[in-house]
């Protein structure tokens, strides 16, 4: 397993809208679990693809933080079906490092996911795992967590980001 370099922010790869995972190979079984590594290594709960550099529809989640593998999730071109409630509480990014704020997600969210094996079914998720699929889903259409403030919030972490990582 390796882990990878995580982009950051203003890398134009991180804009970009991904395209959806073919069939399924050992190259992707190998790059799952380099996902689940640094994802793991950087402390993450979740990591997409595009945030080291393959512009596909595959993200991988574990709210275990590496504790129990039974409850890590690889997301393969997922679609949300479904969003219910609203949740309002702290996140961050692996791809924006030391930056944490509170932002509304719904609380519930069902999301329509393929498995490697190509056949498709139905998942739900609940607070913090309902937070990360809508997290990671951004990733794959080419949106950060930030964009969801205004321009004067949005300047303001920015300056915050860059004075941290001087």
């Amino acid at each position: 397993m390796a882990i990878h370099p995580v982009l950051t922010w203003g890398d134009p790869r991180l804009k970009r809208n991904s395209e959806d995972v073919g069939a399924w190979s050992p190259e992707l079984d190998q790059l799952v679990a380099d996902m689940f590594e640094t994802a793991i290594a950087e402390e993450g709960v979740g990591l997409a693809a595009p945030q080291i550099g393959f512009n596909i529809n595959l993200a991988v989640i574990d709210t275990s933080a590496g504790e129990d593998p039974a409850r890590k999730i690889i997301l393969i071109n997922p679609e949300i079906l479904r969003e219910e409630g609203i949740q309002r509480g702290p996140e961050g990014c692996l791809s924006i490092p030391g930056i944490h704020e509170v932002l509304e997600r719904p609380r519930q969210v069902w999301l329509k996911n393929r498995r490697p094996d190509g056949t498709w079914y139905e998942q739900e998720g609940e607070d913090l795992l309902a937070r990360a699929f809508c997290h990671e889903i951004d990733h794959l259409r080419g949106r950060l967590f930030v964009e969801y403030f205004g321009p004067v919030k949005r300047q303001v972490i920015q300056r915050k980001y860059q004075k941290l990582h001087k």
